[in-house]
């Protein structure tokens, strides 16, 4: 091989990508949240962050995955697997396991997977090569998306113009946490365990309601009001791209007691509690609005579960669930056209009607 055929990789790997900071993001808190919960305890089933241009989404989610903890990973597997889950890992590398080989293991950055708006599902799932498979007997499979996206975030920009199909493609592995590829009687599975995040503007379009609630929580943003805080935004921004990492090493501190706090609360979510009186009263908030099927339940003691662990403790509270009820319902209301009131203060009310809590007029 040549010396310039190895250039490409060698800059790659030299020129890191300079990523704006999570930590000084300002605004946005419920996009923020949403994310975060979903780093905690990725079963919450993703975002679906839906907003105005120019809101900073694409930002967020990519600092997100730059503040993550890095993880490790068995060396030189396309499907990021973990060394000690069975769950998380590939059927060879649990093959090896079984067999006693010493699996080499490196660490390795969270992977943030961009989907773009006019992939195949080929491109997504993988293909398998039939003439391989049947010519010299192996199971010849090539990778997609979310073999590369398994134990990081799979990132779609206007997920409401992507294909319905291949939004249940990704809504399936995101549930099941495998994606299985079929062609001509072979059969190949891997794990693709990942946050889905994916985001739109609502005058381009509204995903379909039976998609949009496989979401496990929804996220409204809007464009900031408040002239100073615009002014800070701007002046922040201008800050980041004169000396990035300068400003980069001015949010290390805040950065670093985030993601500690992260790699706690995913230590404690496996024994947070939820009293059955709570989980009651969720289930009337439910029911009260008329929400379809058990998902809006599941994911809000879910979602319940992982902020109070977030925040170090392990009974989850009222407040809790306050705090988490309407990202997770709002989607799920049933669209009356004529109706001008917002779903969130909808769940709002409700929330506040079965959990006893008076609200002081304005």
């Amino acid at each position: 091989m040549s010396p310039t055929a190895l250039e490409p990789t060698v800059v790659k790997s030299a020129a890191r990508r300079v990523v704006f900071p999570f930590t000084a993001i300002v605004g946005q808190e419920e996009m923020k949240l949403a994310l975060l919960l979903n780093v905690i305890d990725p079963k919450i089933g993703g975002v679906m962050i839906m907003g105005d241009r120019g809101t900073g989404k694409s930002t967020t989610i990519r600092a997100l995955a730059d503040l993550l903890p890095e993880i490790d990973v068995v060396a030189d597997d396309p499907f990021n697997s973990d060394p000690s889950d069975p769950d998380l890992m590939s059927d060879v590398v649990r093959d090896r396991l079984t067999r006693g080989e010493e699996i080499p293991t490196v660490k390795k950055k969270v992977s943030m997977v961009d989907l773009p708006l006019g992939a195949t599902e080929d491109r997504v799932c993988g293909t398998i090569d039939i003439e391989k498979a049947l010519s010299l007997g192996v199971k010849a499979f090539e990778p997609g998306l979310l073999a590369k996206a398994n134990r990081g975030i799979l990132y779609v920009d206007e997920v409401n113009l992507l294909d319905d199909h291949l939004v249940d493609v990704l809504l399936d592995s995101a549930a099941s946490g495998w994606n299985t590829v079929e062609r001509e009687g072979i059969s190949i599975r891997h794990p693709a365990r990942f946050v889905l995040v994916g985001s739109g503007n609502p005058e381009e379009g509204e995903l379909r309601p039976q998609l949009l609630d496989r979401f496990g929580m929804h996220a409204e943003i809007r464009t900031v009001k408040e002239p100073a805080l615009r002014v800070r935004i701007v002046e922040q921004r201008a800050e980041f791209d004169q000396n990035p990492p300068e400003f980069i090493e001015k949010y290390k501190e805040p950065q670093e007691a985030i993601q500690k706090q992260l790699e706690v609360a995913q230590e404690i979510l496996p024994s947070v509690v939820i009293d059955y009186d709570l989980r009651v009263k969720i289930s009337e908030v439910c029911a009260e609005l008329d929400v379809d099927g058990l998902r809006g339940d599941i994911v809000t003691n879910r979602a319940a579960k992982a902020i109070t662990a977030f925040e170090g403790r392990t009974q989850v509270q009222v407040d809790d669930i306050r705090r988490v009820i309407t990202l997770c319902l709002r989607h799920r209301l049933r669209k009356d056209p004529l109706e001008s009131i917002d779903s969130g203060y909808k769940v709002e009310k409700a929330f506040n009607r079965v959990f006893g809590i008076e609200v002081k007029e304005g």
